[in-house]
């Protein structure tokens, strides 16, 4: 399939190795110091470019966390134009580790993911120069990114913001009840620079 060249322009900012090193140092009682791994996967390839993501403590690189699949697609929408659509792998240590191991990733197939229905964002972009843009990430209106983990529902609000050399994720867990921010992007979004090219 021919992809458009704003969905390309997506996937290929989205792609890499990226850690918020210097607001870690800048902040360390408010921000983690964290590696984040985006590595391109042949998953979906009729409609959409696909990304397989997991992050990690830098102290404990060897214990890496939230293994996501993102799956870039053109949409329907004027207003977006393009669409994130996230999956959680059904078993998450099969994959445990393949930011450092992309070898894990050679036998993933569909059928080992679960969709997440709620966990949906609509992505709109702007020109910051030639051939230079920014790319913004939001949850469509009234919908509830939910899931199942280690037998507990947990609700996640998503979002970023990317150009070519940055990533500010606006990811935080929300406590259900109260709909307070519990984890993640509390103060602000996490700034990621990136540090490789997939």
């Amino acid at each position: 399939m021919t992809f458009s060249p704003q969905l390309l322009c997506l996937a290929n900012y989205l792609a890499g190795e990226f850690d918020n090193r210097e607001q870690a140092l800048a902040e360390p009682a408010w921000y983690v110091h964290l590696r984040l791994w985006q590595i391109p996967v042949p998953l979906f390839p009729e409609d959409s470019l696909t990304l397989f993501a997991e992050q990690a403590n830098i102290v404990k690189l060897d214990q890496p966390y939230r293994q996501r699949i993102m799956r870039l697609r053109s949409g329907g929408e004027l207003d977006a134009p393009l669409n994130v659509q996230y999956y959680m792998p059904k078993d998450p240590t099969a994959l445990r580790g393949a930011g450092l191991n992309p070898s894990l990733l050679h036998t993933l197939k569909p059928e080992q993911l679960d969709l997440l229905p709620g966990c949906i964002l609509n992505v709109t972009q702007q020109t910051l120069a030639a051939n230079s843009y920014q790319f913004t990430a939001t949850p469509p209106p009234e919908t509830r990114c939910c899931f199942s983990y280690t037998g507990n529902t947990v609700q996640v609000s998503l979002g970023f913001e990317v150009t070519q050399k940055e990533l500010h994720s606006y990811d935080k867990g929300i406590d259900p009840n109260t709909g307070g921010a519990t984890w993640g992007a509390i103060l602000g979004p996490y700034r990621y620079t990136k540090r490789k090219q997939y």
